[in-house]
């Protein structure tokens, strides 16, 4: 199981790679696992600003749909328009091609609240 250092994790299986007040968002390499092959990615929270917590889309896999939560606070500046046509790079690359949105995180007090990779590890039983 792949658990980056050099990012952040939240309790809904999200990591922020986190470039100043901007940050990347995608789903963890657990959570790309428990969900199989994924065949679409619903954004359409583009240019939106969302509290932690709330969904701002959802993934599609071949049996099951899930929410995507927003793990701070912010803008949706950017969806991955790659994704469109191959959702599939969730399951091979989750923390590079997969990345799902670009946001600019709103309350940076906010970061304090996620996990580091080996907290991360410890929450899904590693």
């Amino acid at each position: 199981m792949n658990i980056p250092e050099n990012l952040k994790y939240s309790n809904d299986h999200e990591w922020l790679r986190i470039e100043g007040d901007e940050a990347y968002v995608g789903i963890t390499d657990f959570a790309q696992h428990e969900l199989g092959d994924i065949v679409f990615v619903d954004v359409d929270t583009e240019g939106e600003t969302l509290d932690k917590d709330e969904t701002f889309g959802s993934i599609e896999a071949v049996k099951t749909v899930s929410d995507l939560m927003m793990p701070v606070c912010g803008e949706i500046l950017e969806f991955n328009s790659d994704l469109e046509s191959n959702a599939a790079s969730i399951n091979t690359d989750p923390y590079g091609a997969g990345w799902i949105i670009k946001i600019k995180i709103s309350e940076l007090s906010e970061l304090e609240g996620l996990m580091d990779s080996n907290a991360y590890s410890s929450f899904i039983g590693l």
